[in-house]
């Protein structure tokens, strides 16, 4: 798998090479990648809008909905990577810090098993 052998910065230099050569930094600024990853999170969305379990099951056995899915999150992860880019951001610091706070307000004794927010009785 490409996962285990490929680093986040060699994603966001892929990215980034691939803006550059088009002249696309003068569109990315902070607004407007924000939106485009709102807007392709919602492209994912609609793919399970008004779905049951059962629906949702079929459509990630289903070899072409399974691509549609997996190019949506490409294209979450395309517009998130470009983000942290050109805004430099680390992302697995960033993701270790959030995992640190949410360790504190999701302690296992508390949160296992249970879907309520931290804050919730």
């Amino acid at each position: 798998m490409k996962d285990d052998s490929t680093t986040i910065k060699e994603l966001k230099g892929k990215v980034q090479k691939f803006c550059e050569e088009r002249d696309w930094d003068q569109f990315h600024n902070p607004k407007d990648l924000a939106i485009g990853i709102s807007t392709e999170a919602s492209e994912l969305l609609e793919i399970f809008r008004f779905k049951g379990e059962e629906d949702m099951k079929q459509i990630m056995l289903d070899p072409n909905k399974h691509q549609k899915v997996g190019e949506e999150l490409a294209d979450i992860f395309y517009v998130l990577l470009r983000f942290a880019q050109i805004n430099n951001f680390d992302l697995s610091e960033e993701l270790d810090k959030k995992m640190e706070k949410n360790n504190e307000k999701y302690p296992i004794e508390k949160a296992k098993g249970s879907n309520k927010k931290y804050d919730e009785e």
